[in-house]
């Protein structure tokens, strides 16, 4: 099978993007006092990253950063072939009772959503949890929605949405892919 790739957003695109989820964050927070963010490793990490540094260009205050791995609370790790390649979990700042918006890229079933709030639980008790994606593509096999989405991408059940940042990818897009059958 070949695959087909539109691109759905340049890197421009996810600069604006990020700046408004930012400004939405700040919106809604009336300002950044008790707030955190912590992204979903890995491509989530960044996203936490660059919205950290929007909300910091809106407000001047640095928030506090951190990244979540969720390898170990996924509900298909027992069923992969591969052992979990598990990563470091590092929350710097103390989260009880801090509202904390919790970063990934894309929100897809929403399992791993579900597995980073469990994650989260065991490193303290925030006072509140919201969900911010850069792409949101539907398909929920769970009751989960995000509160921020910078873009909604609603996909067919062959297709796939990728984000790819300089950070890890060497470049900022999200593009779609469709895998397409050869005819013989």
């Amino acid at each position: 099978m070949e695959q087909v790739k539109a691109r759905v957003m340049d890197a421009v695109d996810i600069k604006r993007t990020i700046m408004r989820l930012a400004h939405e964050i700040v919106e809604r927070h009336h300002g950044v006092k008790n707030l955190g963010i912590v992204g979903i490793r890995t491509r989530g990490v960044f996203v936490a990253q660059r919205l950290v540094e929007a909300i910091k260009e809106i407000e001047g205050e640095m928030l506090g950063l951190g990244v979540l791995d969720i390898t170990l609370y996924r509900d298909d790790f027992r069923i992969r072939k591969v052992g979990p390649g598990v990563q470091v979990t590092d929350i710097p700042f103390n989260m009880d009772g801090v509202d904390i918006v919790l970063v990934d890229d894309v929100l897809y079933t929403g399992r791993t959503s579900r597995a980073a709030l469990d994650a989260l639980m065991d490193y303290g008790r925030p006072g509140r949890v919201q969900l911010a994606v850069l792409v949101d593509r539907g398909h929920r096999e769970l009751p989960i929605k995000a509160d921020f989405v910078g873009k909604n991408i609603p996909t067919a059940g062959d297709e796939n949405v990728q984000v790819r940042l300089v950070e890890h990818d060497g470049e900022d897009e999200v593009v779609l892919l469709r895998d397409v059958k050869e005819d013989k």
